[in-house]
């Protein structure tokens, strides 16, 4: 336990110190102030209301959960990975008195804590936002509704994550890795929008998940089946991701 709480504390301070979270929280204040831009551009020039304040994060989540925040999971795994194999640091974090599925467990404890990390960021600004341009709309519903929408929003995000962590383990170049994580995060959205009967079993389809907990008819049994499959998911990926973590010669 020791060992594994040492690996956990050096994996998170590897994590804060890379240049790629600076640019996910930049990013994230620009497509939050460029959104309200957006929003106050149409409502004072046009004289329409598009969003309210509790609306204007589910609006910005909506944006974020298919771009921003799968890509730099993207990055981020592959750094943990590949980039640490590459440079040869990974050698000297196994030499650490910890097993090989301790540091594993580490790094992708650290991937859902920098996913979790974001979300809350850009929640917070969005809210923000929302207040300060449009304060006569908020609501408590409406901010109960901005909670559970971004919390949400973490289990999918995380388990297409651990893709990218089994294909960091099974490709050697970071490069290819990150191209074969676009196409798979392209070619899921294109298969749930052709199957749409089929969409659930395409994790990227879940991203708007939280639309099922929000809306004025919950439809329980889809929210069990999605939960069940993102859970099996999940569990599968981390077991592939570990057993090729564990044969890899580093």
């Amino acid at each position: 336990m020791v060992g594994f709480k040492a690996a956990f504390i050096n994996e998170t301070v590897k994590l804060r110190k890379k240049k790629k979270i600076m640019a996910a929280a930049i990013l994230s204040i620009l497509a939050v102030v460029i959104g309200q831009i957006a929003v106050t551009t149409i409502k004072h020039g046009l004289g329409l209301r598009v969003v309210g304040s509790v609306e204007f994060p589910i609006a910005v989540l909506t944006f974020i959960a298919y771009t921003l925040l799968p890509l730099f999971a993207i990055f981020v795994a592959i750094d943990m990975f590949n980039g640490e194999s590459s440079s040869n640091t990974m050698k000297i974090t196994l030499l650490r008195p910890v097993s090989r599925f301790g540091v594993f467990t580490a790094k992708v404890l650290n991937l859902a804590l920098f996913i979790a990390g974001k979300l809350l960021f850009i929640m917070i600004l969005s809210l923000l936002a929302g207040f300060i341009f449009n304060p006569s709309s908020a609501s408590l519903i409406g901010i109960v509704k901005v909670f559970v929408s971004y919390g949400l929003t973490f289990f999918p995000v995380f388990v297409f994550a651990l893709i990218v962590v089994l294909l960091a383990n099974l490709i050697q170049g970071g490069l290819a890795v990150f191209f074969l994580a676009i196409l798979v995060f392209i070619g899921f959205n294109f298969l749930g929008i052709v199957f749409s009967s089929y969409s659930s079993f395409f994790i990227t389809s879940m991203f708007d998940w939280y639309t099922l907990w929000i809306s004025e008819s919950i439809n329980f049994f889809k929210i069990s089946r999605q939960i069940l499959i993102m859970t099996g998911c999940g569990i599968m990926l981390f077991t592939m991701g570990y057993y090729l973590f564990d044969r890899k010669d580093i």
